[in-house]
């Protein structure tokens, strides 16, 4: 049998190796078989480097869960430009990317990976959705601080409503994810009133 080729970088290559598994054959697809044959390794080679299986989801979801707080950073960046709508919609519509949304469904079905991902940090066990909450809470109050969104507004709620909003208009992978339009109409009805309330300019 054919022991595959060296991986120079092996983590990071199985873990691209899963997200081109995991998004086109879905989280049951993925398996520790598939991801090494995926990258053209000997099965030998995951085990090397994790414990099992479950140990390089953690891994997995992790790391790109670290890379989903990089780009909340640059989002917020937007706060005080453009409209509040648009830059929520720019936000949800990275925030629930391709990967991130195909990475949920496997954190919700996975009791051990959720365990884990909890020992590993405070809120891991629903790691994505915790870094969408956190981005969009960050946006919402940088709106709030700059008046263009009303100063009572309740961002805990409004997050609430925007995540969980949101991830049901990315979550049907299929017919693939809901238009820019769509998202925007979304967005724009549950920020409505909070904006409408702000004060007038030079008010």
């Amino acid at each position: 049998m054919p022991t595959g080729v060296h991986l120079r970088d092996a983590r990071q290559q199985l873990f691209d190796a899963a997200e081109r598994v995991l998004l086109r054959d879905g989280p049951n697809g993925l398996t520790s078989r598939a991801v090494t044959d995926e990258a053209g390794c000997a099965k030998g080679v995951l085990h090397r480097h994790f414990a099992d299986f479950d140990a390089f989801l953690a891994d997995l979801v992790l790391d790109r869960a670290a890379q989903l707080e990089a780009q909340a950073s640059a989002l917020r960046e937007s706060a005080g430009t453009g409209t509040v709508a648009g830059n929520l919609t720019s936000a949800l519509t990275t925030l629930f990317g391709p990967v991130p949304v195909a990475i949920i469904p496997l954190i919700t079905f996975r009791d051990e990976l959720r365990a884990r991902l909890r020992l590993a940090r405070p809120g891991g066990g629903i790691a994505i959705l915790a870094q969408a909450t956190t981005a969009v809470s960050a946006c919402l109050s940088d709106e709030r601080d700059r008046g263009r969104i009303a100063a009572d507004t309740d961002v805990d709620s409004l997050t609430l409503s925007l995540v969980g909003g949101g991830h049901l208009l990315f979550a049907d992978r299929d017919p693939g994810p809901p238009s820019a339009a769509a998202v925007d109409r979304f967005v724009t009805a549950v920020v409505a009133d909070a904006v409408r309330r702000r004060p007038a300019e030079g008010s």
